[in-house]
């Protein structure tokens, strides 16, 4: 488990949960399976480009938003939407 994992996680996590969504539901708007998310949110997995986007689009941000440690990811806000 990298920092980057971590970080990645702790941001899907912080800003699914703002959006109040459970990780199943999160999981089906992404295409994805709910424990390959939970895994994710843990740090345990690694992702390809191609998953980083499909959360961003799920999550209505830049990409990059949720690779970066910031008090506006946590917080649910971003500067600019994806």
């Amino acid at each position: 488990m990298t920092q980057l994992n971590l970080i990645f996680g702790n941001n899907i996590r912080m800003l699914r949960k703002n959006r109040s969504l459970s990780q199943e539901q999160f999981a089906e708007q992404c295409g994805l399976h709910r424990t390959y998310v939970g895994a994710i949110e843990r740090g345990e997995r690694n992702i390809t480009l191609g998953t980083l986007e499909k959360f961003a689009r799920a999550l209505n941000v830049r990409p990059d938003t949720l690779l970066i440690r910031n008090e506006n990811a946590k917080k649910g806000r971003t500067s600019k939407t994806y």
